[in-house]
């Protein structure tokens, strides 16, 4: 169902000229990590493709480097890969680490379903 709910957000969001995406998936990641490496292999490709993609884009942050500016005050993030769900700058939720695809895109889900009734919606 909610993957339903996703799709249909991305098919109003398609289709609203200078529609607004205010929620994002940060990545968190770092050289090295098989489970982050896996994550691009069995993912990486799809991910963009997905209703789910156009809800958060993924946006990668190195877990070593300075944080991107808006981030600084993100806090917490020890292992990799964690995602992060932001919407205006708030966290909205967390999956740390990476079980499989399934698994995933069910902990996804699960966050997505957590934003506003705006932004799951078509609004911005």
């Amino acid at each position: 169902m909610a993957r339903a709910l996703a799709l249909g957000l991305a098919l109003a969001m398609s289709g609203t000229p200078g529609a607004t995406r205010a929620a994002e998936l940060l990545m968190f990641e770092s050289a090295g990590c098989g489970w982050c490496e896996r994550w691009h292999e069995e993912l990486g490709p799809i991910y963009p493709k997905t209703a789910e993609s156009r809800v958060a884009p993924l946006r990668r942050v190195d877990l070593h480097s300075p944080r991107p500016d808006g981030l600084e005050a993100l806090r917490g993030v020890s292992f990799t890969p964690t995602f992060v769900l932001m919407h205006d700058g708030e966290e909205i939720g967390r999956i740390t680490g990476y079980a499989g695809d399934e698994f995933f895109w069910f902990q996804l889900d699960t966050l997505l379903e957590k934003l506003p009734d705006g932004i799951r919606e078509g609004g911005s």
